[in-house]
C-alpha cells in the first residue's frame, strides 16, 4: 500500500541512490511496524532490475530478507508489549477490551493464514507481525508462516515488475497492486466485522 506523503518520484530517487539498501530497509521498517510503502519500493527495485540498474537476484534476496526481519521485529514487539498498546488505543477509539479480546482470539484461529497471506493485504502486512506476538502464537509457526510468505510475496512483486514493468508504467503498475491490496482488505474487514456485527444483533434478541 503506498502513501500519498511518499511520492512515486521520491522512491525511484531514493532506489536509485541506494538501490539494494533502500528495499532492505524500506521492507524492515514497513514490516516492524513502521507505514511505509514498502510494497511500492518492492515494486521498484524488480522495475530497476528489469531496466537493468539492480540485479534480480539481489533485489529478490534484500526483499525476503528485510520481509523476514522486519516481521520478527514486529512480534517481539507485539508480543513484549503490544497488549497494553492496543488496549490503550482501543480506549482512546472506544473500543471496549471485550470486542479486543474477541478480535485478539480471531486472530489467534486464524494466525497461520493471517501471517502468510497478511503480506498481499493492505495495512495487515504493517500489523500482522505485531498482532502475531500479541495473540501468542508460538514463535516456530510464525517464523516458518513468516518466511514462506516473504519468499513468496517478494517472488511475486519483484518478478511481477521485472516482467510486467517492460510493458506497461511504473505507476499504472503500482496503482493496480495498489488496488488489489485494497479490496483485499475490504474482503478481510468484512469478514471479520460482519460475524461480530451478527453475534451482538443476536444477543440482543435474546
Amino acid at each position: 500500500m503506498s502513501f500519498e506523503f511518499v511520492s512515486l518520484e521520491t522512491i525511484r530517487e531514493i532506489a536509485h541512490q541506494y538501490g539494494y539498501w533502500s528495499v532492505f530497509v524500506g521492507i524492515t521498517l514497513e514490516n516492524a511496524g513502521i507505514p511505509l510503502p514498502g510494497e511500492t519500493i518492492t515494486l521498484v527495485g524488480g522495475f530497476l532490475a528489469g531496466s537493468g540498474e539492480l540485479n534480480y537476484w539481489f533485489v529478490l534476496g534484500t526483499a525476503i530478507a528485510g520481509a523476514i526481519l522486519g516481521d520478527n521485529f514486529g512480534y517481539w514487539l507485539g508480543k513484549w508489549g503490544g497488549w497494553p498498546l492496543l488496549v490503550g488505543l482501543g480506549g482512546f477509539f472506544r473500543i471496549r477490551e471485550e470486542q479486543l479480546h474477541e478480535v485478539k482470539e480471531q486472530f489467534r484461529q486464524n494466525a497461520a493464514k493471517a501471517v502468510f497471506l497478511g503480506r498481499f493485504i493492505a495495512l495487515l502486512r504493517i500489523f500482522a507481525g505485531p498482532l502475531a506476538g500479541i495473540a501468542q502464537m508460538p514463535y516456530w509457526q510464525f517464523f516458518l508462516c513468516n518466511a514462506a510468505g516473504a519468499t513468496v510475496w517478494a517472488s511475486v512483486m519483484v518478478s511481477l515488475s521485472y516482467f510486467v514493468g517492460n510493458v506497461i508504467s511504473l505507476e499504472q503498475l503500482v496503482a493496480w497492486v495498489a488496488k488489489f491490496t485494497l479490496v483485499a482488505l475490504i474482503l478481510v474487514i468484512v469478514w471479520l466485522v460482519v460475524p461480530m456485527w451478527l453475534e451482538t444483533r443476536k444477543a440482543k434478541n435474546l
